[in-house]
């Protein structure tokens, strides 16, 4: 095999984030190369010869015979089939030509006997992604959703001032705040893992009708459960020359959401670095550079990172789309684009490892989240909760009044509690409405304007309980598998 550098790779993945992510991207070449495509192509027919031999062989021809067909994945190499592809011009009967010569002579005209070349190709497909999302990416993404709850929950107390379309609104937690995320990542993990286990596979020939197996049994659907029994998969419930395309896109675009999401959580980490905000940080190394010229940067690029890989792949999705569409039986329009797809796993797959580094050295900075709230924000983000109580005590015009009171409260750069007490009828009020509706002294409530928290906390608790639990269940089924 030729010896090459690294860096006459033309693809970055398989240079600059093979190097930042070798140990998972060996894992992902185990079961997504071209090598990996060869092996379970070898394991597909080893599938159906093993199926041709309970159906035609006595008990004891199959016990002689089972072991060179157990043998074929290990001796079947790429090389070989390559350098006959080059005579064939066709992969897969190029491969059905080197399987024959690792095989006694009563089993070499079992070798794909009643099977079409994508009876094998979708199904060793379905076999390879299957694997990677549950060897690999899965894994890798519960992992992160671990460290996303735990963070979760150990800032679910810490107060920060919650933003809309880039304005201050009101008080929430760091932890509620990572808690969305938690959500919505966690039931994407499971939606994937479902639809990574519903990929099928296909023994139904070349329209799907079964007309090569028909004829050698009375049950060819009986034959293709047998063959793909065998690999651990179920039948296409409709086959033409393909397997139905919409399992495989199910998970793809499953996998987009994930990737959404994690552009999204990146994105807020990222402006949570801001100079003018500066709440979070990643971990920046004693010996690492921010800029070539200005030595003071600490910038934020592992949380741009994974944002740059979502738009370089995300867009992808329209490919996989164009994919669902083959003409009547079968065209060969997804031969090249098909390929890619491995690609867009590898892509994601850093994107979960970056974020995963992200969190796993994200610090908090309490002193400058409080400055924020009370010095940046101030007691106006109690507006709200002054309108609410206004209205609970009888002011029929309540929002308005505080509008016009925030108005001027910004105009004459005054705070709201002063506002307030100017106006000895509405203090009043809202004094009396405040300690009914909640016990709370509205001095103290208006120098802490983080009390306004709502169910902040609680729910940041929960949802990291929720899905650190879940998470822990299908750590177990990965294991079981």
């Amino acid at each position: 095999m030729e010896q090459r550098s690294l860096f006459r790779n033309l693809s970055p993945l398989d240079h600059r984030y093979y190097l930042s992510n070798p140990e998972i991207f060996d894992k992902l070449s185990d079961l997504l190369s071209e090598e990996a495509s060869v092996r379970y192509a070898v394991r597909c027919e080893a599938a159906l010869l093993k199926a041709h031999l309970e159906l035609w062989f006595t008990e004891a021809d199959q016990k002689r015979l089972l072991g060179a067909i157990d043998d074929l994945e290990a001796k079947v190499q790429p090389e070989a089939v390559y350098a006959e592809e080059e005579k064939t011009q066709h992969n897969i009967r190029a491969l059905v030509n080197v399987i024959k010569r690792y095989l006694p002579e009563e089993l070499v005209p079992f070798v794909h006997l009643g099977a079409t070349s994508v009876d094998m190709l979708d199904t060793a497909n379905a076999l390879k992604i299957r694997d990677a999302v549950r060897q690999v990416i899965l894994p890798l993404l519960v992992d992160l959703e671990i460290s996303l709850c735990s963070l979760a929950r150990n800032e679910a107390q810490t107060p920060q001032i919650g933003r809309t379309h880039g304005q201050y609104a009101v008080p929430l937690t760091v932890g509620f705040a990572l808690s969305e995320y938690v959500s919505r990542l966690g039931k994407s993990i499971k939606e994937i893992e479902k639809r990574a286990s519903d990929l099928r596979g296909k023994f139904a020939g070349a329209v799907g009708a079964y007309n090569a197996t028909s004829v050698m049994t009375k049950d060819p659907e009986a034959l293709e459960r047998l063959v793909l029994g065998h690999l651990g998969l179920e039948p296409s419930e409709h086959s033409t020359q393909l397997v139905e395309p919409e399992y495989l896109l199910r998970l793809l675009l499953e996998l987009n959401v994930a990737f959404g999401i994690l552009a999204n959580l990146a994105d807020d980490l990222r402006n949570l670095q801001r100079s003018e905000i500066g709440e979070l940080r990643e971990y920046f190394s004693a010996t690492q550079v921010g800029s070539s010229t200005m030595p003071q940067k600490r910038n934020p690029w592992n949380s741009e990172h994974v944002k740059s890989l979502w738009k370089a792949f995300a867009p992808r999705v329209m490919t996989f789309f164009m994919d669902q569409i083959s003409e009547h039986q079968r065209d060969l329009t997804n031969s090249a684009s098909g390929r890619f797809v491995v690609d867009y796993l590898a892509g994601f797959t850093a994107a979960v490892a970056r974020m995963k580094k992200v969190l796993s050295g994200l610090s908090v900075d309490t002193e400058r989240l409080q400055k924020n709230l009370r010095e940046g924000a101030g007691d106006l983000v109690l507006a709200e909760s002054v309108y609410i109580l206004l209205s609970l005590a009888g002011e029929p015009e309540g929002h308005e009044v505080v509008r016009v009171l925030t108005l001027e409260c910004e105009k004459q750069k005054r705070s709201l509690i002063d506002a307030l007490r100017a106006r000895p009828e509405l203090w009043k009020k809202l004094s009396e409405q405040l300690r009914s509706c909640t016990g709370w002294d509205p001095e103290s409530f208006f120098s802490q304007p983080e009390r306004y928290q709502g169910l902040a906390a609680t729910k940041a608790r929960a949802l990291a309980d929720k899905y650190e639990k879940e998470m822990q269940n299908l750590k177990e089924v990965f294991h079981a598998v």
